[in-house]
């Protein structure tokens, strides 16, 4: 008997770990009634898709973002190598805008040139507590520049608090900046990002439903607040 007990767990053990070691993929799409994005107003109604793969903790990710209401709207796509260890993560992200001040006027993607460029490289390294998770990022490369025209290596940290209410799934978040900032509009440390988001499944069939999003999100720094109502697609 306990041979077959021994038997039955190692095979579970062994089928757990071929699950762990599958490739994973990720395509859904979030719409949004405006894009906010740590604080920050970057357009009208959008679409925004997601394309990830990922294996043992490590993933790449492509993000976008194209505006629906308003064509002058800014067009963006984001890739981002991850690594995922426990509640650790890091990773580093190549952010694009097809408009961007003080880059390419022609928006042109394989444009990499110093002063001359639209991509923005960030690297970012964070720790989840289960109760809290704290992120921080910085800018490395690419077009974050000072008024002088040196680097400005633009900083953001943030601290999420996930937690349930009346059935619902809630994160309240709180972010800053540690210094003056061109990117985020900044004089020196200010909070930019005060937030509270209410995520609900809404059931379509007894196989499917679609997560409807709400957030209040407000900029002190800046003096302005957003409404935001999403919802998202996955398959």
């Amino acid at each position: 008997m306990k041979k077959i007990v021994l038997l039955a767990m190692g095979m579970v053990l062994s089928g757990t770990a071929l699950a762990q070691d599958e490739l994973e993929t990720t395509v859904k799409a979030d719409a949004v009634s405006s894009y906010i994005w740590r604080g920050q107003d970057l357009g009208n109604v959008a679409l925004q898709p997601t394309l990830a793969v990922g294996y043992r903790g490590l993933s790449l990710t492509a993000w976008g973002s194209v505006g629906l209401a308003n064509t002058t709207d800014t067009k963006e796509f984001d890739l981002t190598l991850s690594y995922t260890i426990g509640g650790l993560n890091i990773g580093i992200t190549d952010y694009w805008f097809n408009q961007f001040a003080g880059g390419d006027p022609e928006g042109r993607y394989f444009k990499y040139d110093a002063h001359a460029t639209n991509h923005v490289f960030e690297a970012n390294i964070g720790y989840d507590f289960g109760f809290a998770a704290l992120q921080c990022y910085t800018n490395f490369a690419g077009n974050d520049y000072k008024k002088d025209g040196t680097r400005a290596y633009s900083s953001y940290m943030e601290i999420v608090v996930p937690f349930k209410l009346s059935a619902v799934d809630w994160t309240a978040t709180v972010g800053a900046v540690p210094s003056s900032s061109v990117q985020y509009a900044t004089n020196g440390f200010a909070v930019t990002n005060v937030a509270l988001k209410a995520t609900k499944d809404i059931r379509i069939t007894d196989t499917f439903s679609i997560p409807l999003f709400a957030q209040i999100a407000a900029n002190p720094c800046s003096q302005k607040a957003y409404l935001v109502l999403g919802f998202t697609l996955q398959p």
